[in-house]
């Protein structure tokens, strides 16, 4: 979810502007993450016959499409916070704690 958003804007994105962007994002989480999205068909990757080869990624209209059904569930989140956090409180303050497990 968090490639489809910093890719959201539209525009192309070579591997370490999205790894900057993507801040505690492995290298290898990346590049999984991004070639599953690759296969699923929600962005292109297009690599430039350059020295040294520049590749650069690009939602599809399919990730375009559900990047702004993500951006909706994020705005939607940020807007019910407080209620989110209040239900955690007294979920946790009713919900019986787990005994500590014998050796």
């Amino acid at each position: 979810m968090l490639a489809l958003v910093a890719l959201a804007d539209g525009r192309a994105m070579r591997f370490n502007e999205l790894r900057r962007r993507l801040e505690g994002v492995t290298q290898k989480m990346l590049t999984q993450t991004l070639r599953a999205l690759e296969r699923e068909g929600l962005l292109t990757r297009t690599v430039y016959p350059t020295v040294p080869p520049r590749v650069e990624y690009r939602l599809t209209a399919l990730g375009e499409e559900i990047a702004q059904l993500v951006l909706r569930v994020a705005e939607w989140s940020a807007s019910r916070a407080d209620q989110l956090r209040a239900a955690r409180a007294n979920f946790d303050r009713r919900a019986p704690h787990p005994r500590p497990l014998s050796a």
